[in-house]
């Protein structure tokens, strides 16, 4: 997005985790599972495909533990992507 010349703020939430509100300002009203990690060891010890958590509990444990948040987390006005997908990343920078 740097080489595009695309105004964005970067959040390292590794370092700077999201606050609970932010987290739920984030994921919205939208599924939960397309916040989930699934690459995540908490995300199989927990069996997740199959018993999905509710958003809060999905929520909770993000704040326990960053990794479980799917990245990058890109917004933009009321769009929202998770996970890196060159394609939708091209096409929801566009004007």
């Amino acid at each position: 997005m740097q080489a595009k010349r695309v105004d964005f703020e970067e959040r390292e939430y590794g370092r700077n985790p999201f606050t609970e509100k932010e987290l739920r300002e984030i994921v919205g009203s939208d599924p939960i599972e397309a916040f989930l990690n699934t690459r995540t060891p908490l995300y199989r010890e927990k069996n997740m495909k199959q018993m999905p958590p509710s958003k809060d509990q999905a929520i909770k444990l993000m704040l326990k533990d960053p990794n479980l948040l799917k990245r990058p987390v890109i917004i933009k006005g009321k769009k929202k992507l998770t996970g890196f997908n060159e394609a939708e990343v091209k096409e929801l920078l566009q004007p």
